[in-house]
Parts: structure tokens; sequence; C-alpha cells
């Protein structure tokens, strides 16, 4: 866990006090794409503790051991350079905590890839695109809704056995025309494979789409979703709740696909980030 203040030890050697607030941050890179485990920590008793973070905000949850713990995702599209998470906590007794935390967030370039597929996917005829549409309006319209409780408390795992294929935020060229980047990770998992949950949450939709085929998309709290793609059959439910590794469907290759594989995206507000940076940060 890399400190936010390198300050804070010396301010208390020479009798100072420290910084109301502790900031510490955990991540594989501060890159496009990647999960940001923020620590909070205060020797005053907090009774709540958020953030803004690229325009969006940040809730953190209180952990057993007295820290605030929050995802600060960088999405897969970030311009690199200088960003603030900009803390704002509230004390037991009503008083307002305020600390702007600095990170610089590196240039990562994506590689490409070509694909091809069966032309209704590639372009799609007139008459299906308003059902298009109206699915991916859903799953927007889900992705923005935050649950303030945090739902898990184990570390994310992958959701199946399979290798992933590091096919996260590459440029795809579908049928030699370009496309929107690849905002998820596939992993290898022939036909009929348990998936199982990354961890526990809700399951907020079931459905049956046009691009991903049959899909399920996991409310984990905080703003955080899993949303698993191109399965061959579904057992859970809308209201669920499921636990890290519960059985929630198998995989296959309904939707746009070029064979059988599980998608998994991870959605933390408007943010894409890389499935394998959460499993990275929660262990």
């Amino acid at each position: 866990m890399t400190p936010v203040l390198g300050t804070i030890a010396a301010l208390m050697l020479a009798g100072q006090p420290a910084a109301p607030l502790q900031v510490f941050h955990r991540a594989r890179a501060l890159a496009p794409g990647e999960a940001v485990l923020v620590q909070v920590r205060s020797r005053e008793t907090l009774a709540d503790v958020r953030a803004i973070w690229a325009g969006q905000e940040i809730v953190f949850a209180l952990m057993e051991n007295g820290t605030w713990e929050g995802i600060a995702p960088i999405d897969l599209e970030a311009k690199p350079g200088a960003q603030t998470l900009a803390i704002r906590a509230r004390t037991a007794s009503g008083a307002q905590r305020t600390h702007s935390y600095p990170m610089i967030i590196a240039r990562r370039t994506f590689p490409v890839r070509t694909l091809s597929v069966d032309d209704r996917y590639a372009e799609p005829s007139a008459d299906v695109l308003p059902r298009i549409r109206r699915e991916q309006r859903a799953v927007e319209e889900i992705f923005s809704r935050v649950t303030a409780a945090r739902l898990w408390t184990a570390p994310f795992a992958a959701p199946v056995p399979g290798a992933a294929t590091s096919s996260f935020g590459r440029r795809s060229i579908v049928n030699k025309q370009p496309r929107s980047p690849h905002s998820g990770t596939d992993f290898q998992a022939p036909e009929r494979t348990p998936v199982t949950a990354p961890n526990r949450g809700t399951i907020v939709l079931t459905a049956d789409q046009y691009f991903p085929g049959r899909v399920v998309i996991i409310d984990h709290g905080l703003g955080l979703y899993s949303y698993l793609a191109h399965l061959s059959d579904v057992n859970v439910s809308e209201g669920e709740v499921v636990e890290r590794g519960q059985t929630i469907g198998l995989s296959g290759s309904t939707g746009r696909v070029t064979g059988p594989h599980l998608h998994w995206t991870v959605r933390a507000g408007r943010a894409r980030i890389d499935p394998l940076s959460l499993i990275y940060v929660t262990r």
C-alpha cells in the first residue's frame, strides 16, 4: 500500500499533529483501465467518507479495522496527467474534513485486434437497431445507480478457471470496420463451463441481448458491477443475492462472438476497468 503523504511521520516526530485524514492507495498501475483501492484513516471517528474523482462520486465503506475503503476507477480512455481525488469526510460530531489526494495517470496504449463475425452482428439491420439502443440504455441506467452498502468482503475472483486472453481495452476491427474498444476481459471457457459470481452481490439483470447474448449483471455495491456475457444458460433470477463462487450460469457463444468464451466487464459508474485489476487490488 503506497502512502499519500510522506510528511505525516515527520510531522509526528517533530511534535506536530498529524493530518486529519491519512490516505493510502493500492493499484497495479495508475493508468487507464485500472482499479485503485483507496483507504482513508483518521484519529477521529468518521461517520461518512466520500470523494469526487474524474467527475463522479466515490462512496467509501467502513471496514472492521476502522479504515474506510473505496474504489477509484480510471476509465480505459482516461487522459494521462495529474488528477485529484477530492476526499470529504464527516466526523461523528458533524465536523467536515477534506483532503486532496493527487495521482499522476500514466499514458497507456492498447493493441488492436481483428475479428470476423456474422454480417448481422457487424452491420445490424435497421429493424434491430431500436432493440440494440433499448438494451444499451437499460444497461447504462443500471450502471448509473449506486448502492451505498458494500456487499462483498472477500477478494474478487475470476468467474471461470480458464485463462484470461488479455483482451481488455483492445481496439477492434470487426469485418474490416473499426469499432469501440473492448471494455471487458475475455476468458477461455469451453461451451457449458460453470460460470461463478466473482463476488457477493445482487442480481440486477438477466437478459438475452443482441450483441452480448445471454447476460447477467451483479451489483456488488458502492457503484461496482460485474457484467457477464455470452452465456448459454442462466440459473439465477433478478433480485437474488449470490455469494462469491456461486454458479450463476454456463458459458457459451451467444451474441456476437467468434467462439465459446466468457466475457467479464467491470463497471464503476461510468468508468470501464479491467477485471484483473480489481482482482489484484482486493486480494
